[in-house]
């Protein structure tokens, strides 16, 4: 089976060459032509590991800028093209339907045909996508991934679950694709698209609850003192297996690129429905005030005002990603301050506020450490 992938951005990339890796035919689109220059001549600069790894030996793997020959090679395509977030915090599914115009757009019969939608969207966007692709006889279906950038291959082979809105004719060929790329036994949960989406916000969203709750139980103890315990603490609360110790840590608050915006959508959808008590607006307000804290917290620990350094102000060590940096941001407050900041990770000196030094420190200084 061929499987064509529509926006081959990080996540789009890594899941496409997991899928030649499995033993599948893949042709991904692009809209950056240079980009897809170097994808299929196999010489791809990134600092996503075991991409560069996987092009390098992919055989079966071609690129190109033309959705409609994705569309006509292959009976299951995927789309992984950008879901920005709106202003009120729902996801800009524009793309998507521009993915959805080239499909109706095609001359050549559609039937039996599949489209996976592999992005982020909100809830009873697919039932949408699927009313207007009937008439051709193409199934939706809604097939997001749980990943981080940074680890997105690692996490693609290992993930926890495996969710899939939708019905069809490929749905056993779904669960199959994942059967194959897989390092261990996928857990599989099969549900209408309306679900699964709520699903993919609600999980992401019990993510940014828990550690904020964390933070909240670290805050309380450094007031009282006691902040030489918050991970023993931590520990022990996490040891109960109604809560468990995986994201229950005391540090900065939740940022990147993903969990941020899912936790937004999935207040918006709240709000939209009526729910008063929205649990996520409160999370994310309190996110913002934790960030205060942390700032404050250091401010007052470095009583001398040295030259605060930080290991790495991405959002995630190892990447160069700044979206809703939280380290970064205590990085800016700490400028604004008028404190000199030095960063020992280079990876982002090139798009980062110029007042930043990636020189060699001074012998006094206040390490950052959460």
């Amino acid at each position: 089976m061929k499987i064509g992938v529509i926006g081959a951005g990080r996540l789009g990339l890594c899941f496409a060459l997991l899928l030649e890796k499995a033993g599948y035919d893949v042709i991904v689109s692009d809209c950056r032509s240079n980009y897809v220059s170097s994808l299929n001549v196999r010489n791809l600069n990134t600092s996503e590991p075991l991409v560069a790894d996987l092009l390098a030996v992919a055989s079966n793997f071609e690129a190109t800028t033309n959705n409609i020959e994705v569309i006509k090679q292959c009976d299951v395509i995927y789309t992984f093209v950008a879901t920005p977030s709106s202003e009120d915090g729902s996801y800009d599914v524009s793309a998507v339907w521009k993915v959805i115009e080239d499909i109706q757009s095609c001359e050549f019969s559609l039937e039996g045909k599949s489209f996976v939608v592999g992005c982020t969207t909100n809830p009873g966007d697919c039932e949408m996508f699927q009313t207007q692709l009937n008439p051709y006889g193409v199934d939706v279906y809604y097939n997001p991934e749980f990943i981080a950038q940074g680890s997105i291959i690692k996490d693609l082979e290992h993930a926890d679950m495996v969710l899939i809105g939708g019905s069809g004719k490929h749905l056993e060929d779904i669960i199959d694709i994942y059967n194959g790329i897989q390092v261990t036994a996928p857990n599989i949960f099969t549900m209408s698209t309306k679900s699964a989406e709520i699903v993919k916000l609600a999980v992401n969203c019990f993510l940014t609850t828990k550690i904020s709750y964390a933070n909240m139980v670290g805050e309380v103890m450094t007031l009282s003192g006691m902040e030489d315990e918050i991970d023993v603490a931590l520990q022990a609360i996490g040891s109960d297996t109604r809560v468990g110790n995986k994201y229950l840590k005391y540090g900065y608050g939740y940022g990147g690129p993903c969990l941020p915006r899912d936790n937004r959508a999935f207040a918006a959808c709240a709000e939209k429905l009526g729910i008063e008590f929205n649990l996520g607006s409160t999370i994310d307000n309190f996110n913002d005030e934790h960030a205060k804290f942390v700032k404050d917290y250091f401010i007052r620990a470095n009583k001398d005002k040295f030259p605060f350094l930080f290991e790495s102000i991405a959002y995630k060590k190892g990447t160069d990603i700044l979206t809703e940096s939280q380290q970064y941001r205590l990085c800016l407050d700490l400028l604004d301050e008028g404190y000199e900041v030095y960063v020992e990770e280079d990876m982002v000196h090139d798009i980062c506020d110029d007042r930043i030094k990636f020189s060699k420190p001074p012998e006094e200084i206040f390490k950052i450490k959460l």
